[in-house]
């Protein structure tokens, strides 16, 4: 026995047995619906005055019957159906409406969001006769407006539409879309989604960033689009610009979208169900960077704890049904999903980390007593990511460490030697950048690595002055400080990348934020740091001394 969709409930026996008897109809392949079968949904939905819906696949079998309300039908979970890149879904859906009207607005966000090969109403006359069927298809290259076709009123006896190929031909146009024949095997194709209600200046940068970090990620970013946070809602953004997204995703054989805000674990079940595609959030992206970029072990140990942290509470499965049982004492009832031994593992998992990661504290712990022994001054480097912290460290130490123009190019931290002209040694150490609203996860997951910055003499917080935005990175990178409870620790700001910038506007902006101006890839401009280094580091030592 089949199935029946949605609003079952107070159906006669006979009405039931109706309904279950539309799965043993088949509809000919070029045929949009049979005319025996439009008769039959148009006659119980009538008699139930409720709406009927048929999804019917390529060969013409029906695989779901949907009962809805007198106003409308709910689609289940096409999961099973979900459509490949540059594919449609596979299955069309036809329904009957009781009132006078063509396809609704709710009709047509089901089409784009479930890319469906087409979706029809049939309006019912009171009789119970089917009249004029309204039917609708995605366009390929449609405008972003209108991502969808109409075919003209069709006559119930006039089903015959060439529907077989015509889906063959929709699907045609969309598999030679320039961006889909360039998909490249294994890659994940993107759209960057960024928030439309920020002031200009900050949207321009924010979008830029995002940009960036997906760049930095290996994705293969093929649009960004703005949109307006929708408040009060289970989704970040409104119905219209959802259907937009989807068809955008359709045409450009998109397979993630990402959110340039954080997202809770509704939303992006939601997302996902609604789209069939991967759905991340900004968080999410700076994550997967940090688990590309992490080469230690305890990096590695760092950004997984972060990554369970942040995946606990997101951790959902649609098929909840009973694993093999946990009998015995402790057992659960007659057993736990699926779901649930998920996140004991996960919950398993971040206690044994957080123990590792206890260990790596004392280790570093006993690191830095060794060197307090040697009295030797610790200078931390710091900044926004991709300021130019690594380059520095090796044009300062004649190190090799790798600096690339990347967000997170550095993640693991690296100590040197450095000596100073006046026979004084020191430690400087290169530190991961920050980045705006950096996670809270990887703030707690990173505590033994930012206890560096504690035990620092020293900070030298290089900013890039050539950047259109870098006062608002400064901000941020204060701002982390002042959370890590450091605005008091002796601080140097490095100005950076000067040889990009008029001698006049570098000076002005040394006098303006305090801070000595270098070019970090030429040492020769690196003797006013050197000494105003080695001036702050005599006095902490005479200080020191006295004390």
């Amino acid at each position: 026995m089949k199935r029946l969709f949605g609003n079952t409930g107070g159906l006669k026996a006979d009405q039931t047995r109706g309904l279950e008897a539309l799965y043993r109809r088949r509809v000919p392949i070029q045929h949009l619906i049979s005319l025996q079968l439009l008769r039959e949904i148009s006659r119980l939905s009538r008699e139930m005055r409720r709406q009927i819906g048929l999804l019917i696949d390529r060969t013409g079998r029906v695989t779901h019957v949907i009962v809805g309300d007198y106003q409308k039908i709910v689609i289940p979970d096409l999961t099973g159906y979900r459509s490949a890149s540059g594919r449609l879904n596979g299955v069309r859906c036809v329904h009957t409406h009781l009132a006078e009207e063509t396809l609704t607005e709710d009709d047509l966000t089901d089409l784009c969001l479930l890319t469906l090969d087409f979706m029809a109403a049939v309006t019912v006359s009171e009789d119970g006769e089917p009249g004029l069927v309204h039917a609708a298809h995605i366009l390929p290259k449609g405008p972003e407006e209108k991502p969808y076709g109409f075919l003209h009123p069709l006559r119930p006896d006039r089903m015959d539409i060439a529907c077989l190929d015509r889906i063959h031909a929709l699907e045609t146009e969309l598999s030679l879309f320039d961006g889909i024949r360039r998909t490249k095997p294994g890659s994940e194709r993107a759209i960057l989604m960024h928030d439309g209600d920020m002031p200009r200046h900050l949207k321009q940068e924010s979008h830029r960033e995002l940009l960036a970090l997906a760049m930095s990620c290996g994705l293969e970013v093929v649009g960004t689009e703005p949109y307006r946070r929708s408040f009060g809602s289970q989704l970040p953004l409104g119905k219209g610009k959802l259907q937009q997204l989807a068809i955008s995703a359709l045409q450009k054989g998109v397979t993630m979208v990402v959110f340039d805000q954080e997202l809770n674990p509704s939303q992006i079940r939601t997302l996902a169900d609604r789209l069939q595609l991967k759905i991340i959030d900004r968080t999410q992206l700076i994550l997967d960077i940090f688990a590309q970029r992490a080469q230690t072990r305890e990096g590695k140990l760092q950004v997984e704890l972060a990554q369970l942290k942040y995946l606990l509470p997101r951790l959902v499965m649609k098929n909840t049904a009973m694993s093999r049982l946990t009998g015995g004492i402790g057992g659960r009832g007659p057993g736990e999903t699926k779901l649930e031994i998920n996140r004991r593992r996960a919950r398993d998992r971040i206690v044994r980390l957080e123990e590792a990661l206890l260990q790596v504290r004392k280790n570093r712990k006993t690191q830095r007593a060794m060197r307090g022994k040697k009295h030797l001054p610790v200078v931390s480097i710091i900044g926004y990511t991709n300021a130019g912290k690594s380059t520095l460290l090796n044009t300062l130490t004649h190190s090799q460490v790798m600096a690339e123009s990347r967000l997170f190019a550095t993640l693991d931290p690296t100590s040197r030697r450095l000596r100073f002209p006046q026979d004084m040694e020191v430690i400087i150490t290169d530190t991961v950048g920050f980045i705006r609203d950096l996670p809270q996860d990887l703030m707690v997951a990173f505590r033994a690595t930012l206890e560096e910055l504690e035990q620092a003499d020293l900070l030298l917080h290089v900013i890039d002055i050539s950047h259109p935005h870098f006062p608002e990175q400064v901000e941020s990178v204060e701002m982390i400080l002042n959370e890590l409870a450091l605005m008091d620790k002796p601080a140097i700001r490095v100005l950076n990348k000067i040889d990009q910038l008029e001698a006049s506007e570098v000076a002005a902006l040394s006098r303006r934020y305090d801070g000595v101006p270098i070019c970090a890839r030429n040492r020769s401009t690196l003797h006013g740091l050197i000494d105003a280094m080695q001036g702050i580091l005599s006095k902490i030592r005479f200080r020191g001394a006295l004390a």
